[in-house]
């Protein structure tokens, strides 16, 4: 999120439009992993905090708060990925979900902070597959929350809004 500079300035870094491609892949095979393996591996424990951190986010939305729903979002996958047991992926991923914090504000504002409830209820969804053992139905949610995430932000930043001027 933040580059520090030779001379020991901090900057906000840049997002990288041209590779974002890369981002794309890497976070959404990290929410399919990380869903599976919480599907396969959780313990009752794991899915209190999972529901826990999902009203939180389920708050957030419904009281528009776009910097809430991105903290909150974060801490409802991260959740899942702890219930996975297995640091690496847990590690890789919440560094993606931190990298993609300023992505996910882009996608809020998308929907002028008024996030659809389908959205809400897709977390339902994979917490429903999740508690279920659903292995492969966790991974199918996960990838299709990823998918709708991915192309909600590929046409917002693709949407034409020029203005037409007669010269």
């Amino acid at each position: 999120l933040v580059t520090t500079l030779p001379n020991r300035s901090t900057v906000v870094s840049n997002i990288d439009f041209l590779n974002l491609h890369t981002f794309f892949d890497a976070i959404t095979l990290m929410y399919r992993v990380t869903t599976r393996l919480a599907a396969q591996f959780h313990v009752a424990a794991d899915l209190d905090v999972i529901r826990a951190r999902q009203a939180a986010f389920a708050a957030a939305v419904e009281a528009q708060d776009a910097l809430g729903m991105i903290a909150t979002n974060r801490d409802f996958h991260a959740a899942i990925a702890e219930a996975g047991r297995n640091p690496y992926y847990t590690g890789l991923f919440c560094r993606l979900l931190d990298e993609g914090r300023r992505i996910l504000r882009l996608y809020y504002s998308s929907f002028e902070d008024r996030l659809p409830q389908r959205y809400v209820a897709e977390h339902e969804e994979m917490i429903a597959a999740i508690a279920a053992r659903d292995v492969e139905g966790a991974d199918r949610l996960a990838k299709a929350h990823a998918d709708q995430i991915v192309q909600q932000i590929q046409q917002l930043i693709a949407r034409d809004r020029r203005q037409t001027l007669a010269l």
